[in-house]
């Protein structure tokens, strides 16, 4: 039931949306290339990131990876926004900062927004801890896109999660999305598992992706026990899940 809408998206057959980049390297000849080939411990589907958007992250989580870059203030990069971002790509719209946090200035989302459907032979992936802004802007996303909520306890941790909305409020604002929709537990939190499960209900997302702090931020986990009686109730339920290889620390690779 919660895989179908997702994956047939996710998997489409390239011919279906042209050639680009995400075929072949080769693609871009003379000029800046604004997209990086995804790497590392993300999602298997995406082909590139972007990052029109930079600067620090106003929601300032302790964990974020991009804190071992130098970050400068927030800033529209304009250049990113006039390139040429290809055609047939997943692309990852700002993985290196929230572009959705409360102070990122409506016209700078409208701008990016603008260049994404210029190029609306790709797909996109929106990812947030401030749904409420998706809302605020769902009329101008592209037609090829995924919204995604990283949601990493139903509990609140302030000194952890820093400026970002609570739970409560994320899955409230996400749950009136009702576009293809995906939750990242990662980093996965010490949790309430009745809780967690009502919080996931409330949303109905089509793929769910588990994953662990890999930085050793110290960050308080839930047992081994606890995760296995998440990812078992949720596949109970029918939902697809993703578990990513970081969370074996954390389970002790019994998942």
């Amino acid at each position: 039931m919660f895989i179908t809408a997702l994956q047939s998206f996710v998997t489409r057959p390239a011919a279906e949306r042209g050639r680009g980049a995400g075929d072949d390297p080769r693609y871009y000849t003379g000029g800046t290339m604004p997209l990086r080939k995804s790497a590392g411990n993300m999602y298997s589907f995406v082909t590139h990131t972007w990052n029109p958007i930079k600067g620090k992250c106003f929601h300032d989580c302790t964990y974020c990876y991009m804190k071992q870059y130098p970050l400068g203030e927030l800033r529209l990069d304009e250049r990113e926004i006039k390139a040429d971002l290809g055609e047939g790509n997943f692309i990852f719209v700002g993985s290196g900062t929230d572009i959705f946090a409360e102070n990122v200035p409506g016209h700078w989302i409208i701008d990016v927004l603008n260049a994404c459907l210029n190029h609306y032979h790709n797909k996109y992936l929106w990812q947030t801890k401030n749904p409420k802004r998706f809302l605020e802007f769902k009329s101008g996303f592209p037609e090829n896109s995924i919204f995604c909520i990283t949601l990493e306890s139903n509990r609140h941790y302030p000194k952890i999660m820093g400026n970002a909305p609570t739970p409560e409020k994320r899955v409230e604002s996400f749950s009136r999305l009702y576009n293809p929709r995906m939750i990242t537990i990662e980093p996965i939190l010490d949790f309430d598992l009745h809780d967690m499960l009502e919080m996931v209900e409330t949303i109905l997302p089509q793929q769910i992706n588990i994953g662990a702090d890999s930085k050793g931020h110290h960050l308080p986990e839930p047992s081994a026990e606890k995760v296995d009686r998440l990812i078992i109730a949720l596949r109970d339920r029918g939902y697809y899940l993703t578990l990513k290889s970081n969370l074996k620390r954390v389970t002790g690779g019994i998942t």
